[in-house]
């Protein structure tokens, strides 16, 4: 963004600034396409093409391209969105090894088997497309730093989420039978029986260390937990205070409500459901859930390295996976990390109070906030 000029008006610049970071939240030079095909053993085979037809470079953040990382497609059966089977996980916030880089002209094209992840088990009318946003969809963008009596409104100083979408492609799916096989594509093989202590399982292999670490983590997510709700039930939507708004942005009475509901679920499922921890899962990141399988938590590698409690702990891990359950709150990951979080807080505040680390970073309260 140049340069303007300081005779620009304070009305002009702040509109200047906004049409700047509008024109952020789409990449015109990125043209997407979806093909989907049907066969005859019931499979849904979606194809998605992302093609750079800008004159640079171009990247895209990974997890976006990849339906075993996210929940790439919408898909509505008869005009209601269906629901996704597949993981929700919790990362640490992207790096730059996270992102595919697409040249000039090139084209990414993956396949996808959509029938083991989506609910496509009725007959009706479909429609499919590709559909993501976030953050740091394209990468960071630069907010221009502007001072609080330029700008006259702290509000302004915020970035919008990004989005990229496809055509649609409507069809008639005569309904594909699910089984229990299907809604579990993409977890891995458990080892051996479950072993329980008080109503806490173990699958996947565990040590007895990590078996230690995983009950004083659900003793301190116990902890954090039961401080939301007392802190949620001394506030309220009229006065919502600094460390509300800070994770769900401006307060209104039915969004108030809903962050006490989930929070109330949440300490629920800690206190008088039966939780199950898998430690087979290899991956990079925190943990991940099938939200409608709970309550069970496979716990990845970042997690053992993590704090017990602080911003991104073990505590806070196990609040935003149970968070994801539908059978408690039901989120998503819009946006990862305390950056993000607060983004969306301003942004899009019906948003936000979706968001499972938004919830997570409620919970943690690193910085303290009163």
């Amino acid at each position: 963004m140049k340069l303007l000029s300081r005779t620009l008006s304070t009305g002009l610049l702040a509109a200047a600034v906004t049409a700047s970071l509008n024109a952020q939240a789409m990449n015109k030079d990125l043209a997407v396409s979806v093909d989907v095909d049907t066969k005859s053993n019931g499979d849904v085979i979606a194809t998605l093409n992302i093609t750079n037809q800008g004159k640079g470079n171009q990247k895209i953040l990974s997890w976006y391209t990849d339906l075993e990382e996210e929940h790439i497609f919408k898909i509505t059966r008869d005009g209601k969105e269906v629901n996704f089977f597949g993981p929700h996980y919790k990362r640490p916030a992207p790096t730059e090894a996270d992102f595919i880089k697409l040249k000039s002209g090139e084209t990414l094209t993956k396949s996808f088997e959509l029938s083991g992840l989506y609910d496509l088990s009725q007959p009706g009318n479909y429609e499919i497309s590709y559909d993501v946003e976030s953050f740091d969809l394209f990468g960071k963008k630069e907010i221009p730093s502007m001072t609080t009596r330029t700008m006259g409104q702290q509000s302004m100083m915020r970035a919008d989420v990004a989005e990229l979408s496809s055509n649609s492609v409507n069809l008639w799916l005569e309904g594909v039978v699910l089984s229990k096989g299907n809604l579990q594509v993409n977890a891995k093989p458990v080892a051996g029986a479950a072993d329980c202590t008080d109503g806490t399982c173990f699958t996947g292999r565990c040590s007895n260390s990590e078996k230690t670490s995983i009950l004083s983590a659900l003793n301190a997510a116990d902890q954090i937990t039961n401080d939301s709700v007392a802190y949620l039930n001394s506030h309220s939507a009229s006065n919502p205070s600094t460390r509300y708004q800070t994770w769900f942005g401006a307060a209104t009475s039915s969004r108030y409500a809903t962050v006490k509901s989930n929070f109330n679920a949440i300490n629920d499922a800690i206190d008088n459901q039966d939780l199950t921890f898998d430690c087979s899962c290899n991956k990079s990141y925190f943990a991940y859930v099938y939200p409608n399988q709970p309550y069970k938590v496979y716990l990845c590698r970042a997690f053992w390295s993590a704090n017990e409690l602080g911003t991104d702990s073990r505590a806070g891990t196990i609040v935003h996976e149970l968070s994801h359950f539908n059978a408690v709150a039901g989120t998503d990951d819009i946006v990862y990390g305390q950056s993000g979080a607060k983004n969306l807080a301003n942004s899009n505040p019906s948003q936000a109070i979706q968001n499972a680390d938004s919830h997570e970073y409620f919970a943690e309260n690193t910085p303290y906030q009163n």
